[in-house]
């Protein structure tokens, strides 16, 4: 990790260089392969007032860099505040990389379907139609028809009236039974 110190307006004296530093070391933690740490800290005069301000620059190999810029009247105040503030980044980038796991489509497919030909199923889920032989061709009378619906404990029954037209019994939801 390089680390670049740089002061405007400014003198950097060791005791700031070395809290500089100290801070710098704290995001390590996060194991970030962290490439370099820029950081420029400058005195501005603002109606008449000293304001102090930080700037730190936080090179991530493969990542976005994280621009923290912090001013406060005290010098160490800005680096501290400017600090718990890229830590904060820091945490979120590696939890996010942490909580994330990076699969590949391909790979998901492949757990998913655990060996199973997909063009296969495919033609199985789909509804298949089978021609049934009906005898409906003879005509019956509609009690008749009632009588083999009662005994088979199906939903319908079709058949040819003696008027040759094709007729459906049906139970209805109310234990009766319907004509159409």
């Amino acid at each position: 990790m390089n680390i670049s110190l740089t002061g405007r307006h400014l003198e950097l004296t060791d005791a700031i260089k070395s809290r500089m530093n100290a801070s710098i070391q704290t995001l390590n933690k996060y194991n970030m392969d962290i490439t370099s740490v820029n950081v420029v800290a400058s005195t501005q005069t603002k109606k008449g007032k000293e304001h102090s301000m930080v700037e730190f620059v936080i090179s991530l190999a493969g990542k976005n860099s994280i621009v923290i810029k912090q001013s406060n009247d005290d010098l160490y105040a800005a680096i501290d505040i400017a600090i718990e503030r890229a830590q904060k980044a820091m945490r979120r980038m590696h939890d996010r990389e942490v909580d994330h796991q990076k699969i590949g489509l391909n790979v998901i497919k492949a757990e998913t379907n655990l060996g199973i030909d997909l063009k296969q199923e495919e033609l199985l889920g789909e509804d298949e139609i089978i021609p049934v032989e009906l005898d409906l061709y003879k005509p019956r009378e509609v009690e008749d028809a009632l009588d083999d619906l009662k005994e088979s404990g199906k939903m319908f029954e079709i058949f040819m009236d003696n008027e040759q037209k094709t007729r459906v019994l049906y139970k209805r939801n109310d234990g009766k039974f319907g004509l159409y």
